[in-house]
């Protein structure tokens, strides 16, 4: 499924003249080699473009001949490669492999352009012809570079100021070399066409995903007997046709270099639509992910699209027509040593994505503190709560990945496919309450939506309210309202306190009330003493009615989601008294 809607959306692109065809790809080029008609070479000149900050020079991506994949074997690729293939020199003190590089090399060049007409390819086969390897390191053409060059880098020929892969003869026989070739002598039924093809042998390599390889990892690969059944070897375990293994790998590497691209905790998330519009690909990675900063799109509009999709309807946004039918697929891939790890994948249409997605966020909605400055809670600010707090998102999203690897992805999931919650984000929400004393929006949102959707009686719907629910007669609930009642009542007393009874008692009057809600109410009489009558009859009343629901006595201990009603009680208490002093500054201004 995965490798058929890659080559399906490769197809897409080089409809749209957006990818390479078959048999080429962008590859990072870092010098030049400028040859003469005779075959000679007469300059070498850097390829690379200083960084946007302007700290490194970057090599330049140009489209060439497409590359092989190298292990420890010797293998050339034709026109574009490292110094040891196309020069016969390095700095490996290996020279008998640098010789067979070099060589394997020359073989490859002048059988490819054997017949080949017109001044660029017979410059290159006379390159090859006549090219001594062993006084090179002297051509004075080279000397100014030689160091660099031997610290790593593609090479290309290049004839009459420009790249020899672009000229037409060339360019034609490779293609006639490339479409010939087969890793396999007998035609097999691709298991992703369908049609009778020769198998890849091997796949090519991927780049882009944090934390693997540079180089690149393989999606498919056998590199162990364990691995192989039948007495078959390498790709012919799972038979995909040259063509199909040369799309998916060039569509995997596009959307990786795209705009289209998330790296949210220990995953690399790329996700695109059907037809291979990249507007409409990057609105629906907003509906999971959020507008991005430079967006043209605000919350409002997202959210109000999903309202329209999720209806059946076309969402229609400045210049873009969503239909709902219109199919979206998100992959997610996390290394694993020299392979890729498939964390998750998903595909359906855009009226089932936002639906998903609709749920979620109507499972998170709860009162909101008037100081937040946005309206809706991302899955990665989310996945944030179960972390210490930061404003540097970098150290965040590094304490994320060494605390809750998988958290991120796995919530991910869950949201698309309208699935429970994982645990580790309660677990971690939880922790972090415990660890500061503090109830957020976000770690609220998060149980909130956790016990709605992964339902556990002790923290039943009543409670799962978006603002308070005065109703309730849940005991842990309105032990949390009445633990904020007594925290105002001491606020009040002391106006200019900065250590409230949340610091010292509030994991205990969570999980064990009947050690400390006794000391806090006989706590808060003496608070209320110093009150004016006003507030003191208000909070009086509050402390009284909620003594009412709970009874004579206080439960002795609260089990883990009798605690999240707790803090669920707790904190929309507290956002009920911030709305009331909201709501009364509002009215004095309009007076």
């Amino acid at each position: 499924m995965i490798l058929q809607a890659l080559v399906q959306y490769y197809e897409a692109l080089l409809a749209r003249g957006e990818i390479d065809r078959p048999g080429w790809s962008k590859v990072n080029v870092s010098w030049r080699l400028d040859l003469n008609p005779d075959g000679s070479l007469f300059d070498v000149s850097p390829l690379q473009k200083p960084s946007p900050n302007g700290k490194k020079m970057l090599p330049q991506q140009l489209a060439v001949p497409a590359q092989v994949k190298r292990s420890s074997s010797v293998a050339a690729n034709f026109l574009c490669d490292t110094s040891s293939y196309l020069l016969g020199v390095d700095d490996k003190g290996k020279p008998e492999r640098t010789k067979a590089c070099f060589e394997a090399s020359r073989e490859k060049h002048l059988e490819i352009l054997k017949d080949t007409p017109g001044e660029a390819a017979a410059a290159v086969r006379a390159f090859f012809d006549t090219w001594n390897s062993p006084s090179a390191v002297e051509h004075p053409a080279l000397q100014p570079y030689l160091s660099e060059i031997y610290k790593g880098g593609n090479l290309i020929f290049y004839y009459n100021n420009k790249p020899a892969a672009n000229d037409s003869d060339i360019a034609a026989a490779w293609q006639q070399a490339y479409d010939s070739a087969s890793d396999s002598d007998t035609p097999t039924r691709c298991s992703v066409t369908g049609r009778l093809a020769p198998a890849a042998r091997l796949h090519g390599n991927i780049q882009g995903v944090r934390g693997a390889q540079s180089s690149g990892a393989s999606l498919v690969s056998f590199n162990a007997d364990a691995f192989c059944s039948y007495g078959h070897e390498q790709g012919e375990n799972a038979p995909v046709s040259t063509y199909a293994m040369t799309a998916y790998t060039q569509a995997l590497n596009y959307l990786l270099r795209s705009d289209n691209v998330r790296r949210i905790g220990d995953v690399t998330v790329v996700y695109w639509v059907e037809n291979a519009d990249p507007a409409i690909a990057a609105f629906a990675g907003a509906m999971l992910f959020g507008p991005q900063e430079q967006s043209d799109w605000s919350e409002n509009d997202i959210l109000g699209a999903i309202q329209k999709l999720v209806s059946g309807r076309t969402a229609d946004l400045q210049d873009m027509h969503l239909s709902p039918d219109t199919h979206f697929y998100i992959l997610g891939l996390a290394p694993n040593a020299a392979r890729l790890s498939v964390r998750f994948f998903w595909q359906d249409t855009f009226t089932k994505l936002a639906k998903n997605v609709n749920a979620h966020y109507e499972r998170l909605e709860i009162t909101r503190p008037a100081y937040e400055k946005f309206d809706t809670l991302w899955p990665y600010t989310l996945a944030r709560s179960a972390v210490r707090f930061s404003k540097d998102w970098k150290k965040a999203d590094e304490e994320l990945q060494k605390s809750f690897p998988r958290l991120s992805g796995d919530l991910l999931t869950s949201i698309l496919n309208d699935t429970r919650y994982p645990a580790t984000l309660l677990n971690g929400t939880v922790q972090r309450i415990r660890a500061e004393h503090d109830v957020t929006w976000a770690r609220a949102s998060v149980i909130k939506a956790y016990y709605s959707k992964n339902e556990d009686p002790l923290c039943p719907k009543e409670v799962l309210t978006v603002s308070v629910n005065k109703e309730s007669t849940n005991i842990p609930y309105n032990l949390g309202r009445l633990f904020a009642v007594l925290e105002r009542t001491q606020e009040a007393a002391n106006p200019n306190i900065n250590t409230t009874i949340k610091n010292r008692f509030f994991n205990s009057a969570s999980a064990t009330p009947s050690l400390v809600f006794p000391t806090l109410i006989n706590l808060a009489q003496k608070h209320l003493a110093k009150l004016n009558e006003g507030q003191r009859i208000a909070l009086d009343k509050s402390i009284g009615e909620l003594s009412d629901k709970l009874g004579e006595t206080f439960p002795k201990q609260l089990m883990l989601a009798e605690q999240g009603a707790f803090q669920l009680g707790y904190y929309q208490q507290r956002q009920e008294y911030f709305k009331k002093k909201t709501d009364t500054t509002e009215q004095k201004e309009e007076a």
